[in-house]
């Protein structure tokens, strides 16, 4: 028996339409310490680890400091707090 209707969902997020304002623009990468959160997802921490030796030789960041979760969905507030404190740009991401 075949359905009467097809139901499509779009999976594309609304744009943003209105001007975005930012608390900090960082002015380079030179000098800065980048943070990575690693939401434990396959191969993120290979890309990590390559995207974090290009900042360091190719763009001059200081250092880079990684967090990878567990299988907890949020990140724990003692973490959140150390990155606040020591970085100043955080990429939080996935791979597969």
């Amino acid at each position: 028996m075949m359905a009467s209707k097809l139901w499509v969902h779009d999976p594309v997020a609304a744009r943003h339409t209105a001007p975005r304002q930012y608390l900090h623009v960082l002015d380079g990468l030179a000098g800065k310490v980048v943070g990575f959160i690693d939401n434990a997802k396959p191969n993120f921490h290979v890309l990590v680890d390559d995207v974090a030796d290009l900042l360091v030789t190719r763009y001059g960041v200081a250092s880079v400091i990684k967090h990878r979760k567990g299988g907890q969905v949020a990140v724990d507030e003692a973490v959140i707090a150390r990155f606040a404190e020591q970085c100043d740009l955080v990429i939080a991401g996935s791979g597969d």
